[in-house]
């Protein structure tokens, strides 16, 4: 009876022992699944910023090119209205010319 009253003993001991060490090796296990998680979501967060910088960058690019294009053709356009009206403001200088040597005359033989 003594003997297997040791067995018993013996056997609770070493189911101690395992389950001891079933537990180190779970929180082991837990904490090696966090790290990775908490490496995988940093890695996650970095790519996202980084796409995010990408984007921005993109857009501003993009904002930059349309700008001096816009710029450009509002010079175009400029350019094209300034010859279109060229005789017309070639005229109207030179009938405010006219006007002020007349007013210039007028003023001086009075």
């Amino acid at each position: 009876m003594k003997r297997i009253i040791e067995e018993v003993l013996e056997a609770e001991e070493k189911v101690d022992e395992i389950l001891k060490q079933a537990r180190q090796e779970a929180s082991e296990i837990a904490r090696s699944a966090e790290k990775e998680i908490s490496e995988k979501m940093n890695s996650a967060r970095q790519e996202a910023l980084d796409l995010i910088k990408n984007a921005v960058e993109d857009a501003k690019k993009e904002g930059e090119r349309i700008g001096a294009e816009t710029l450009k053709q509002a010079d175009r356009e400029k350019d094209t209205l300034v010859k279109d009206k060229k005789d017309a403001i070639d005229g109207l200088v030179d009938n405010i010319c006219s006007i002020i040597l007349t007013m210039e005359y007028e003023r001086e033989n009075k």
